[in-house]
């Protein structure tokens, strides 16, 4: 199933993630489809496989991002608030806004200054309503600290793996929020879980499947191998 979901196309490549079953809503379908891989990885865009975007960080492999949003869309709701962790070239975030509606909002966070022009750029190609209405926003900082200024929010997805699960994301996750991450070293095989945030503040937490991510770390750390 997964790693084989490529594609010539972009519909096809989203055509393929549907026949295996990694995509299993119409909802996560259209938005998949309405923004392009393209216009956010230069190299093998439609190959099921992480791609190299520079200083040190990938996009995720397609199954992933749909893997991502179909584990989410019961809190991606129009009207909803999201944080997205290592946005990256921003491809996510973009899905995510689209899912949110006109009501809704995105916030797409990365600590390379770089990758958050990248992410701008990119969703300016085919999609720039989305950041001239507000919907969609891409700031510069550190994801591990969250982004108060529009907290709390009803999904947090992360795309990076963490040793444990961040303290200042957990205190911006909504009562009745979800948050998906990879928890784990980056040597060895991660866990991407689920975290559910009650009405009543109970934690429920679950182990979705073993993955490997790039590590959730700091800007000096991350860019160090590049000088």
């Amino acid at each position: 199933m997964a790693w084989r979901c490529h594609g010539k196309t972009h519909k096809e490549q989203i055509d393929h993630l549907r026949k295996s079953g990694i995509i299993k809503s119409n909802v996560v379908y259209e938005a998949m489809l309405a923004v392009d891989r393209k216009d956010f990885c230069s190299s093998e865009p439609y190959r099921d496989s992480p791609q190299p975007i520079g200083s040190n960080a990938t996009i995720s492999a397609p199954h992933m991002h749909a893997y991502a949003l179909e584990n989410l869309k019961e809190r991606l709701k129009p009207g909803s608030k999201v944080l997205d962790v290592g946005c990256g070239s921003g491809y996510l975030a973009a899905c995510m806004a689209i899912m949110v509606g006109e009501s809704g909002r995105v916030v797409g966070i990365d600590h390379i200054p770089s990758l958050v022009e990248m992410s701008i750029n990119n969703t300016r190609k085919h999609h720039a309503a989305l950041l001239d209405s507000g919907r969609l926003l891409y700031v510069e900082g550190d994801g591990r600290e969250g982004y108060p200024a529009t907290a709390p929010y009803d999904c947090i997805h992360v795309g990076a793996a963490a040793p444990d699960v961040p303290t200042p994301l957990m205190d911006q996750l909504a009562r009745g929020g979800r948050m998906v991450l990879p928890i784990g070293s980056p040597n060895s095989t991660q866990k991407f879980i689920q975290i559910d945030l009650g009405q009543d503040g109970i934690v429920d937490k679950k182990n979705l499947l073993e993955v490997r991510y790039v590590p959730l770390t700091d800007k000096e750390k991350q860019v160090a191998p590049w000088r």
